[in-house]
C-alpha cells in the first residue's frame, strides 16, 4: 500500500484556474484507487490517502462502505473503476459491481458521515450521436456494458442524498499506466506510418488536471453542499484520435505518416461513441475552473516520460 496523509501546504497558483490554489487549509481526503492514472496523480497531493485493492476491494461494496464509515476523512474521491471497456461486454456482473454498486455504497456511507463524495465518470454514458458537446443534463444512452455500469454508478451516487459531484471526463492520459499517448510514442518509435480513427471526436484530458479539479470540487462542496450535481471536465480543443496522434508525434519529434480511417475499419467488441465532446461550461460557472489546454498537458507528460 502506498499511502500518503500529510499536512496541506500552499501550492503555486495554477494560472488556468485564475490564480486558485489547491491547498488553502488542512483537509484530509480519502481516495479509492491507487494505481490508476488519476489516483496516481492524487497521491502526489498533500492530505491525500489512497487505498489499493488490499485495503478496499471494489468488488465488495460493503467493505468500501465500512472503510468510509470508519475513517476520519473530510471528503472522499472515487478514482477507481472497472475500465476494461471491451472485456466488460463479457464480464457484465463484475463491471456492474465495481462501477455501479460500489460507488453507490461509497456515496451512501459518505452521506451518512456528512462529507462530500466526488465520483469520476465518463463520456461513455452518452450514445455519441450528433456533433454538439454533451451538456451534463443531456439524455444518456450508453452503447455498451461499460457505459451502462458507469451510468448505474452515477444514479446511485445522486440517489444517496449527500453532498456529491459526478465528474464526467474523457480520453485520460498521463505518464502513468496504459493510455493513448504512451501507445502512440511506442508505435511511433517502431513504425513510420499508422492508420488511426478520425471520426471519434473528444477532448483529451491530463490526469493531473483531473486530480486537481477533484480536490478543488471536494473543497467547494465542504463549504457549499448546494453545489452538488453532475459536471463535465475535459481538455480543449476537441480533436480526433488521428489529430491527437499527430500532435503527440510532433511534440515527441517522431516522423510518422498518419492516415485517417473511420471507426468501421477498426472494429472492437464494445462500440465507441463518435461524439465525446463535453460541454464544461457549468463546471467553469460553478467552480471557476476552465477547460485545460491538453497540448500544454501533453508537453508536461512527454517531459515526464523523457526524464
Amino acid at each position: 500500500m502506498v499511502s500518503r496523509q500529510r499536512r496541506l501546504v500552499a501550492r503555486p497558483a495554477n494560472p488556468r484556474w485564475g490564480g486558485r490554489t489547491v491547498g488553502r487549509a488542512p483537509m484530509k481526503i480519502l481516495v479509492f484507487g491507487q494505481t490508476g492514472q488519476v489516483a496516481t496523480e492524487l497521491a502526489q497531493l498533500d492530505g491525500v490517502t489512497c487505498l489499493g485493492r488490499e485495503q478496499a476491494d471494489l468488488s465488495d461494496p460493503g467493505a468500501c462502505e465500512a472503510v468510509i464509515a470508519g475513517c476520519d476523512a473530510d471528503a472522499v474521491i472515487n478514482a477507481a473503476a472497472y475500465t476494461a471497456v471491451d472485456k466488460a461486454e463479457e464480464d457484465r456482473d463484475t463491471a456492474m459491481i465495481v462501477n455501479a454498486m460500489a460507488p453507490t455504497a461509497m456515496a451512501a456511507a459518505a452521506a451518512a458521515r456528512g462529507i462530500p463524495f466526488v465520483h469520476i465518470s465518463t463520456d461513455y454514458v452518452f450514445d455519441g450521436s450528433g456533433q454538439r458537446p454533451w451538456q451534463p443534463d443531456a439524455p444518456t444512452g450508453p452503447l455498451g456494458v461499460y457505459g451502462a455500469s458507469k451510468l448505474g454508478g452515477e444514479k446511485g451516487v445522486a440517489a444517496a442524498g449527500g453532498a456529491h459531484a459526478i465528474l464526467r471526463t474523457s480520453w485520460v492520459f498521463s505518464a502513468h499506466g496504459a493510455n493513448f499517448v504512451k501507445t502512440m510514442r511506442r508505435l511511433g518509435a517502431e513504425r513510420d506510418a499508422l492508420t488511426i480513427v478520425a471520426d471519434q471526436i473528444g477532448g483529451p484530458t491530463p490526469a493531473r488536471d483531473i486530480a486537481a479539479v477533484c480536490v478543488e470540487i471536494a473543497r467547494a462542496l465542504t463549504q457549499d453542499p448546494s453545489k452538488s450535481g453532475t459536471y463535465h471536465f475535459s481538455g480543449a480543443p476537441d480533436i480526433s484520435w488521428a489529430d491527437f496522434a499527430r500532435e503527440i508525434f510532433a511534440q515527441s519529434g517522431l516522423s510518422v505518416d498518419v492516415t485517417d480511417i473511420p471507426t468501421s475499419q477498426y472494429p472492437t467488441p464494445a462500440q465507441r461513441p463518435l461524439n465525446s465532446r463535453l460541454d464544461c461550461s457549468t463546471t467553469t460557472a460553478t467552480f471557476g475552473i476552465p477547460r485545460p489546454d491538453w497540448r500544454t498537458g501533453l508537453a508536461g507528460v512527454l517531459s515526464d516520460l523523457n526524464t
